[in-house]
């Protein structure tokens, strides 16, 4: 399993949001960059990387802060936030992101995710964003009827490479991994998932560990989890977490 530490951008700096409100924003290091190297010098094999103004934008509104984290560190770096549009998708690319990650989009235009995993094979990953069960978009400004399970359902078999699922009742707010919720998803897809929302120790990544295993038998399960907030105010230690990841292994 692979820990992403997340580097949340907004009006350029390093944040942490509480339930994805903009209005909640805790700013934990004014140079992105800085952040990204720190990540990567403890030994982070990858780092996930959010546009929150471009989330509500519609639009890439960070890219100056992306670019600055690409220069600084060689990781792989996988990016979501207002990517709606295939020269959105393109541009990234070009510029060094490993992998986009296509959220508001997969919901309202689905096409346009297949048509980029056919374009960028094993690039594309869906981010898929739960409140109360049902997909969130538009930087979790609008909740739609639709759930986690049947969206993720739809992209079987177009080749995403990974499902990035995050709980958004419990984000930025340490309160323990959904562990429940995202093993049942992994367990009834076969595309891989990565959890998110609310690790805030180690006992999340233990108890996502232990459940792992049973995640496997129809496709990719579980096979990573991000942190924020819990590696930003030190509730989780990056060195102690990969450690016990590679033990895992």
């Amino acid at each position: 399993m692979i820990l992403f530490p997340a580097i949340d951008l907004k009006d350029g700096q390093c944040v942490r949001l509480i339930k994805g409100d903009m209005q909640q924003a805790t700013v934990f290091n004014a140079d992105p960059a800085d952040q990204a190297r720190q990540f990567a010098g403890a030994g982070a094999e990858w780092l996930h990387l959010v546009d929150l103004n471009g989330a509500f934008a519609g639009k890439p509104a960070n890219a100056a802060a992306v670019e600055a984290i690409l220069k600084a560190v060689k990781v792989p770096v996988q990016l979501g936030g207002g990517i709606r549009h295939m020269a959105q998708i393109e541009d990234w690319f070009a510029r060094g992101i490993a992998r986009v990650i296509l959220g508001t989009v997969a919901l309202k235009n689905p096409a346009l995710v297949k048509e980029a995993c056919r374009k960028f094979p094993g690039k594309i990953a869906v981010g898929i964003d739960a409140k109360g069960g049902k997909v969130a978009v538009e930087g979790w400004a609008e909740t739609s009827d639709v759930t986690a399970l049947d969206l993720a359902r739809k992209f079987e078999d177009a080749g995403v490479a990974v499902i990035v699922f995050t709980d958004i009742d419990r984000d930025g707010l340490l309160q323990g991994v959904n562990v429940e919720s995202t093993a049942q998803l992994a367990r009834s897809i076969s595309v891989p998932v990565i959890a998110s929302g609310g690790v805030s120790s180690l006992a999340d990544i233990d108890a996502l560990l232990k459940i792992a295993p049973t995640t496997h038998s129809y496709g990719g399960g579980i096979i990573g989890v991000i942190s924020g907030r819990a590696l930003y105010d030190g509730s989780l230690d990056l060195g102690a977490a990969l450690k016990r990841l590679k033990e895992a292994a």
